[in-house]
Parts: structure tokens; C-alpha cells; sequence
């Protein structure tokens, strides 16, 4: 009865009864009812001010959105965060183009006394590696639109996270406590645009969470067989060590700090800044694999699919959720094993998938073109290694154009567009599994089409010889024009080819962060920085990224005021 009384007392921060006997052991503390005290009266908000270049933020400070690019999207909060009190926010865009996704942590230098100008592209590594900064990416296969991320800290300086209303996970460890801390989000890779919710105190069932290598081996049970495009790097990186989260000052853990090396690194963002250059900057991702696929693919999500077996004789065709239209560039991205290249097949039909069995899907898609509707089949000539970006498009002539990496593969099939198409992969060799990027539309004239190329479909702004409009743009990319609209515009502003358009495109080709300010010779062109065009110069064979000419010089310009 005393050492229930001596417990009960302590746990309440009372003081310890008098009495005449002396234990010999510590007593194990309760778990505090209130382990933090009152939340702020100030709501949380977004800071106003010191945020990346490309955030848009709402007048209410509580959604922001990345406008262009893969990155230069960290935010903070407007007041410091309360031990254990959760930042909860809902993912509201999502980008498929990109690889990683949002990054989480905390900062106990206050925003107000950071300028802008100052904050770097990425949160991890650059933003970790120095002083009073913590953060990790979430892992990718969590940040889909609608899912509530909540995160906190505890008073051991240990960060956790949980989906939605799943149980929490430890995180990452080694944030300073004793200091004022703000939420820090970057709005990075996939995650395009986030919303953020009235926070909440941590519930009394979510102080023991499940350590992270527990929670790690139920996702692995829980999804075998399931493998995940884009893998990030920064889970990659860290290490699966069990870690028992007991409330006892007299058995602390192990936790190992959290440094730049257990963060995320560059490598993940060197990869989205090449796929930057050979693909547009807005992208629509509203097409996605059909539901009817072979028996040896399984659908990751509504835009990745993967195979199931590595035999010889897998039956793993997949289809577009729709038709495909008139010009319009569908790109998808392979992951291939490491020992040797893959192959695809690809093609159109006017089957609609929706009629067809997964059962009577063969596994040589050459055989397709005995049946009695439109079949048009081809392989990818050449071998494709992981991460390899393919551009598909089929024109008003009925040609099926493709790219590979940004560069134009020419003519690859002529087919009878005068009836819906759907495109459709096979996938082969190393080719472990598929993913829809997005697609790019033209917009502008209607011209006399095919049932594909209605006039409420996007088509060619530039008449002519279809092989001159369609062979070069595919070289490099789509969106030289583009001007980047309103975030939170229903109706964005479509991206035009350079040589149809006399807009002036004020963002670098490449970078896409500097302003133009560069003519190349002999072409005369303007689409990149100096810095850009300088790098590019250097580079055996070099060439213009929109006519493909030798460039011999560049030229920096200087606009009058």
C-alpha cells in the first residue's frame, strides 16, 4: 500500500508521504496525465513570410501549394510547437512525376529571423546539416492524396509520426527540447500541395508507440510480394534497430542523433533534377492503368503497376484507363533490374480493355494482332535501364511517336486513328515495374480528325509536315514556354511548343529556376541561364535543347529596364 501511495504521489508530482521505511529499489513512475500542459491559444498556421520561392500560400495561411519544380518548397509554422502536441496535415496534391516526398521535422531557429533569400533548395541534406534543424522524408508509399499526417515530439527529444488513425512510429530522434521549436515542411517530390489542420494534444494511446523496426516487419508481412516504385533513399539509409519507448527516466534508450548521414541524400535529388530537364513542368496525371491487366502484374496504385513473377512466360499486358488522344504525350517510367537491361512492349488497340478477361491475355503481345479488332504492336528497340522516361504520342497522321530520355526515337508506328486507342505495355525482361508520369497536351486550333481528335481535343498548334512539328519537340523539353499559372486556378494555362509560340519564357530550360538570359550561336535561341548554357557548352556534342543544333558560342544578354 505505501509503494502504490509513493507511485501515485510521484506521478502526480506530489510530495513524497513521510514514513519510517526506506526502499531499496527506484519506484517505476505512471505515465503523466498531462504530459504537456495547454495548447496555444494562437492557432497554427503557416508562416507568412519565410517559405521556398515556389510556395503560393492561401489567405489563410493554412494550405500551400508548390508551384512548379520538385523543390525550393520549405515552410515552417507561425508559433513554436508544444512537446507532444501533433501537427496534423492533409496531403491535398500529389505529383506522380517525381521521386521522393514530403519532408518532416522540427527547427528551434525562428522563422522570423530567417531570410527567405537565404533558405536552400532542398530540407535534407542542406537544411539538416546545419545546426538547430531536424527533418526526414516521409516515406513515399504514405504520401497519397487525402492521407492526415500527424507528427510530434516527446520530451526525450523524439520525433513520431501516424497515418490517418494508424499507430504511431517512431521517427527520428536527437532534437533539442530545452529550445522553442517550430514545425518545418517541405513541400518536396510528390507532394505538391499541402493542407494544414487544427493541431491536437498526443491521446494518452499514443505515448507507447511501436518502435520503428516492429512497425517496419508488419509492413513487410503485411505487403510481401507488393514492391514499391522509387524506393527513397533516406529509408535506404536507415538503420532497423529495435527500440523499446518505455516512460522510465531510469532506463533511457540508445537512441542514435539525427545527423545529414540517416537523412536524406542527394542522390534523390539529382535524379528529379535530370528528370526535370526531359520532362514538361506541368504534367496532368488523370490517366492511369486500366483495372483489366494480365494475371502477372498487380496494381501498386492507379498509376504503377509491377510484376508479380520473373518467369519466361508472364502474361503481364496493361492498358490506359482510356483512350488515348489526339497529340497528346503520355510518359512512363520503367525500374528495371540491376544485372542486365529490360525491355518493353507497347502499342494501340481498339479493343477496349473493359471487354477482354485477364485470362485470355496472352503472354506475347504479338500474337494480339490475329484478333478481329485494331491491334498495332512494337518492342522497344532499344535496352532500358531503371528509371529510363519513354514519350508516347500518336499525331493527326497516325503516327506514334516516341522519345527516350528526352530524345526523339522518330516514327515507330503508323496506325488507323480513326477510332478510339487505347495505348498498352507489355512488360519484359528486367522490367519490373511501370509507371504513368503524366501527360502533356497541346492545345489550340481544332482541325479535321479522327473520332481520337475531336474538336474538344487537344491538338497541334502548328500545321504542316507532321515529322517537323513532332520529331524535334520530343527531343528535350515540351514546356520552354510554359509560364507557370496560379496554383489554385481550376483552368492552368497550357504549355505550348516554343516555335509556335511568341510568348517570352523567363524560366530556364534546364534549371528551371534562373531566368533566361542566354542566346546560343548559331541558332539563335533563348532558353537557358548562363550558367545553365556555360555547363552545356562543355559537354561533348552539345547542342540546342529546341532545334538540336551544334552550339558554338553563348551569348549573355542584358534586358533594358
Amino acid at each position: 500500500g505505501q509503494g502504490h501511495s509513493l507511485s501515485l504521489h510521484y506521478s502526480l508530482n506530489g510530495p513524497f508521504p513521510a514514513g519510517p521505511h526506506r526502499y531499496h529499489h527506484k519506484p517505476k513512475r505512471c505515465l503523466p496525465i498531462q504530459p504537456c500542459g495547454n495548447l496555444s491559444s494562437f492557432p497554427l498556421l503557416f508562416h507568412p513570410s519565410t517559405k521556398g520561392s515556389q510556395i503560393v500560400m492561401d489567405m489563410s495561411q493554412r494550405t500551400v501549394k508548390r508551384q512548379a519544380s520538385f523543390c525550393n518548397a520549405i515552410t515552417f509554422s507561425n508559433r513554436p510547437i508544444a512537446v507532444y502536441e501533433q501537427v496534423r496535415l492533409k496531403i491535398t496534391k500529389k505529383q506522380c512525376c517525381w521521386s521522393g516526398a514530403l519532408r518532416l521535422g522540427f527547427t528551434s531557429k525562428d522563422p522570423s529571423r530567417i531570410n527567405p533569400d537565404t533558405l536552400p533548395k532542398y530540407a535534407c541534406p542542406d537544411l539538416v546539416s546545419q545546426s538547430g534543424f531536424w527533418a526526414k522524408a516521409l516515406p513515399e508509399e504514405l504520401s497519397n492524396e487525402g492521407n492526415v499526417i500527424s507528427f510530434w515530439v516527446d520530451k526525450k527529444g523524439r520525433v513520431f509520426y501516424r497515418i490517418n488513425d494508424s499507430s504511431p512510429i517512431l521517427f527520428f530522434s536527437g532534437v533539442h527540447v530545452s529550445e522553442p521549436l517550430w514545425a518545418l515542411i517541405d513541400v518536396y517530390g510528390l507532394t505538391r500541395g499541402v493542407q494544414l489542420l487544427d493541431s491536437e494534444m498526443v491521446p494518452l494511446d499514443c505515448l507507447r508507440p511501436r518502435s520503428l523496426a516492429s512497425a517496419h516487419r508488419t509492413a513487410i508481412q503485411r505487403s510481401s510480394g507488393d514492391p514499391r516504385l522509387s524506393v527513397s533513399l533516406c529509408d535506404l539509409s536507415l538503420q532497423q534497430q529495435e527500440m523499446h519507448l518505455e516512460e522510465d527516466d531510469e532506463d533511457e534508450e540508445q537512441l542514435q542523433p539525427l545527423s545529414s548521414s540517416s537523412s536524406c541524400h542527394v542522390p534523390q535529388n539529382s535524379q528529379n533534377s535530370q528528370q526535370c530537364s526531359l520532362l514538361p513542368s506541368h504534367l496532368d496525371n488523370d490517366l492511369h492503368f486500366h483495372s483489366v491487366h494480365g494475371i502477372h502484374v498487380t496494381v501498386l496504385d492507379k498509376h504503377t503497376v509491377a510484376r508479380l513473377d520473373h518467369r519466361g512466360d508472364e502474361r503481364t499486358l496493361v492498358f490506359t484507363s482510356r483512350p488515348m488522344r489526339c497529340s497528346e504525350t503520355v510518359f512512363v517510367k520503367v525500374k528495371a533490374g540491376v544485372s542486365r537491361p529490360g525491355s518493353l512492349s507497347y502499342g494501340v488497340t481498339s479493343c477496349d480493355p473493359t471487354t477482354l478477361r485477364p485470362i485470355d491475355l496472352p503472354s506475347n503481345p504479338e500474337s494480339l494482332v490475329d484478333r478481329k479488332e485494331f491491334w498495332a504492336v512494337r518492342r522497344v528497340a532499344m535496352p532500358l535501364h531503371s528509371g529510363d522516361i519513354l514519350g508516347f504520342v500518336v499525331n493527326t497522321e497516325g503516327e506514334v511517336m516516341m522519345s527516350h530520355n528526352g530524345v526523339s526515337a522518330g516514327m515507330q508506328l503508323c496506325v488507323d486513328n480513326s477510332r478510339p486507342l487505347w495505348m498498352f505495355f507489355g512488360l519484359h525482361s528486367t522490367i519490373t515495374q511501370l509507371r504513368i508520369l503524366g501527360r502533356f497536351n497541346l492545345r489550340g486550333p481544332s482541325v479535321p480528325s479522327s473520332p481520337s481528335c475531336t474538336p474538344n481535343t487537344p491538338t497541334m498548334l502548328c500545321s504542316g509536315n507532321s515529322e517537323s512539328n513532332l520529331n524535334t519537340p520530343l527531343n528535350i523539353n515540351l514546356n520552354s514556354s510554359t509560364t507557370p499559372s496560379s496554383p489554385f486556378s481550376n483552368h492552368p494555362e497550357s504549355p505550348t511548343f516554343p516555335s509556335c509560340s511568341s510568348s517570352w519564357s523567363d524560366e530556364c530550360t534546364i534549371c528551371y529556376e534562373n531566368a533566361v538570359d542566354t542566346v546560343l550561336y548559331a541558332c539563335g535561341h533563348m532558353c537557358l541561364c548562363y550558367a545553365c548554357g556555360l555547363k552545356l557548352k562543355k559537354m561533348a556534342n552539345a547542342c540546342c535543347p529546341i532545334c538540336r543544333r551544334t552550339i558554338k558560342d553563348i551569348i549573355k544578354t542584358y534586358r533594358s529596364t
